[in-house]
């Protein structure tokens, strides 16, 4: 058998965690342009800490992507529980660093059921608060399924090119409130014993059964849901 042949029969799953902002469709199209990655994506809902439009917005980017990518579908999960939990719960400071690695369980969970063997994710180093490398690692280490960050070395400017190449950059960039729950000083070093101390406040599993139960799978053709 010819290797281009081997390669088209031949596709790793992996799940790509998309919101409404730039960096995640472009990672998402950096990784799923490879002719061996089979692209599963994912969006997690907010509402209404996060107003609908950033759920508009991570559709439209998908359907973009997906008449790029050969993808149909995305899934959309419920977070805005967990996040509200995170907010009564937790110390304010650590809020999107919990709130990031409670995403990633639940990313991780639904990737072993639909057989996918990474994650994709738009983080680009030192970018924000839960993008500094103390946090990155912190982030990371609640799960053990590999993530890819195909923008980690990339400025801005660079994201932004391919985003307006690829067409996601006007859904992108679309007005949208920013979510309730960001403090206004976020810890940009969590320390992983404190994290593990404030997460202990949480049922865990609890909240990662919640959102893999109400996960809504969306036909990007029509954009109804099954």
């Amino acid at each position: 058998m010819e290797t281009s042949e081997a390669v088209a029969d031949f596709k790793v799953k992996v799940v790509a965690l998309i919101s409404g902002g730039i960096d995640s469709p472009v990672a998402t199209y950096l990784v799923g342009q490879r002719p061996d990655i089979k692209i599963i994506p994912i969006y997690f809902d907010s509402y209404p800490l996060l107003d609908n439009t950033e759920r508009m917005k991570a559709i439209r980017c998908c359907q973009r992507l997906g008449k790029i990518l050969d993808f149909k579908e995305m899934y959309i999960l419920p977070h805005s529980q967990t996040l509200m939990e995170i907010v009564e719960n937790c110390w304010r400071k650590m809020t999107c660093i919990i709130c990031r690695r409670m995403m990633l369980r639940v990313a991780e969970k639904f990737a072993r059921q639909l057989g996918a063997e990474a994650l994709v994710t738009g983080e680009s180093l030192g970018q924000v608060a839960s993008q500094t490398l103390p946090n990155i690692y912190a982030v990371e280490e609640a799960i053990k399924i590999p993530v890819l960050r195909p923008l980690i070395g990339l400025d801005k400017e660079e994201a932004v090119s391919v985003a307006k190449r690829i067409g996601t950059y006007v859904d992108s960039t679309l007005p949208s409130s920013r979510c309730e729950s960001a403090p206004k000083h976020p810890s940009t070093e969590a320390k992983l014993e404190r994290l593990m101390e404030e997460e202990s406040q949480l049922d865990v599993e609890k909240l990662i059964a919640r959102s893999l139960n109400g996960q809504r799978r969306i036909s990007l053709l029509n954009e109804t849901s099954t």
